[in-house]
């Protein structure tokens, strides 16, 4: 079976538009499906990571589908069949890696509870407060140099959560003329785009 290789598993997970071309057609496995395929999977994904009371389950089906772009750009292929398979063993691996994270904010709070290492601890909040701020300045950059409709496309797609962002998402595709499928597509895409800006402006500093 196809594994995700440790630069794939350790890297910023950014999909490139060769890579994302490469999902769509890997999950249609043969038939055009024009992006059906990926939303089903990424709605079952979603599913999936609810379901094991993930608070951002949205994000993770996310990443999952971005790992597996970047192992398609980097391989070519993936033998494992049907594709659904090989989403959801990687997205155990996105699960497992989530859970770990929020354990170890768990350990952080409680060892600023006591004060062990208080030192320590607070040079490390401090370090990643700055680190989020700088993200926060980038991505007000990279939004900036969206055209006007990309950005409010992108802005109203990811914003509210669960049941408010459904019927959001409904009324912008109705807006815009749009299936919900299409309008999915699109949204992915300028995010992408927007992930790939923020990364490379983050790597500047």
């Amino acid at each position: 079976m196809d594994v995700l290789t440790p630069e794939v598993a350790g890297e910023e997970r950014v999909l490139t538009e060769t890579a994302f071309t490469r999902l769509l057609q890997w999950l249609d496995d043969g038939t055009d499906s024009h992006g059906e395929s990926y939303l089903e999977m990424r709605r079952r994904l979603v599913w999936y990571f609810d379901r094991r009371n993930r608070p951002f389950a949205d994000d993770l089906a996310d990443e999952t589908l971005n790992r597996i772009g970047l192992t398609l750009e980097k391989s070519g292929s993936i033998a494992v069949r049907p594709p659904a398979r090989y989403c959801y063993v990687v997205a155990k691996f996105v699960l497992l890696e989530d859970i770990r994270r929020g354990r170890k904010s768990v350990q952080v709070g409680e060892a600023r509870a006591i004060g062990v290492e208080r030192s320590a601890t607070l040079t490390a909040v401090d370090e990643n407060s700055a680190e989020k701020e700088h993200r926060l300045q980038c991505l007000d950059r990279c939004l900036a140099r969206l055209k006007p409709e990309q950005r409010e496309l992108v802005i109203e797609y990811y914003r509210d959560a669960k049941r408010q962002r459904i019927d959001r998402r409904r009324e912008l595709a109705a807006r815009l003329g749009l299936s919900m499928n299409a309008l999915g597509i699109r949204a992915f895409r300028i995010r992408s785009a927007l992930e790939s800006c923020v990364s490379g402006c983050c790597g500047q500093r």
